[in-house]
């Protein structure tokens, strides 16, 4: 059974006439969903809002505080770093890490198996004290800390497969052994992060497993990495549950990144990530949208991945 989260309120965020991380990307997901009869196939997570102390969990206080303020101010950045923002941002921005949490307790409580989150704004670029890269809450980082707090998960394994390092995520987790962190990403590419040799310092020493690899990189090159390093990887570390940051403009022609994944790219390396969770945190497995910026080709992508959970 698999959970969808696909609510319009995350079409409330609006950065703005031309800005790639558009509201259509949305409209277009909700629309190829539905179309695709993917909809009627799985259940309904419902958004909520997430409160101060579950933001607090990955993100400082005087950071919400300063995201929050400049949303009510009439910004239209946030003041932290390059993410376009409106009167609706912050609202949305909490709704979107609620029901990526709602989500985490569906799988946990067994009325899903998996699930996959198409929330808007995404997060993976979101670091403790800044927003940037689109991203003003780090959903995927605080729906590990939930999992962790809530349903006693003691390692969760993070994979990022957007063309974008996830630097935020990274960050978060990076002096953490309880979590692993593993990305395959071009570079060098904004945030000109993800360098092979970042691999965690402390007691997450080896928890961060980074991949960069060139522009024009496709499925031969990302499927071995996935096959010789990062499978293996989580077989080791042995995770409780395993979150996908799922960015989709590592497909190819997309506007901002020069990957070359197809969708039947996707569906395997989705499919090898399910194989990774029925090994090892009973198929709990949850997918929550970053990236993907050519609309019809993110839509596109986004049935795929879906349907591979299925």
């Amino acid at each position: 059974m698999t959970a969808l989260l696909l609510d319009p309120i995350y079409q409330q965020h609006d950065p703005g006439p031309g800005h790639p991380e558009s509201v259509q990307r949305h409209v277009a997901i909700t629309k190829a969903l539905t179309e695709a009869g993917i909809v009627a196939k799985t259940q309904s997570i419902h958004p909520r809002a997430a409160t101060l102390d579950e933001i607090a969990l990955c993100h400082d206080r005087a950071y919400i505080a300063t995201a929050k303020a400049d949303v009510e101010s009439g910004l239209e950045d946030l003041s932290t770093g390059d993410t376009s923002i409106c009167s609706r941002s912050y609202d949305v921005a909490i709704q979107a890490v609620g029901g990526v949490l709602n989500a985490v307790d569906a799988v946990f409580a067994g009325r899903a198996r998996n699930a996959f989150c198409a929330v808007r704004p995404p997060g993976h670029h979101a670091r403790p004290a800044q927003g940037m890269g689109f991203c003003l809450f780090n959903n995927i980082a605080i729906a590990a800390r939930h999992a962790q707090k809530q349903h006693g998960a003691q390692k969760i394994a993070i994979v990022d497969w957007d063309v974008h390092h996830g630097n935020g995520t990274q960050d978060i987790f990076y002096e953490d052994g309880s979590v692993f962190f593993a990305s395959t990403h071009q570079s060098p590419l904004y945030p000109f992060t993800g360098h092979a040799d970042e691999t965690g310092s402390g007691k997450g020493k080896g928890s961060t497993l980074n991949l960069p690899f060139p522009a024009r990189t496709g499925m031969s090159d990302i499927g071995a990495a996935f096959t010789d390093r990062l499978l293996p990887a989580i077989d080791q570390f042995k995770p409780d549950l395993i979150l996908i940051s799922a960015g989709f403009d590592s497909r190819i022609d997309d506007p901002l990144g020069q990957f070359r994944l197809t969708d039947d790219d996707f569906v395997a390396l989705t499919k090898l990530l399910l194989e990774s969770a029925a090994a090892h945190c009973q198929n709990r497995l949850i997918s929550v949208l970053e990236g993907g910026y050519n609309l019809k080709g993110l839509a596109s992508a986004v049935t795929s991945h879906v349907g591979a959970l299925l």
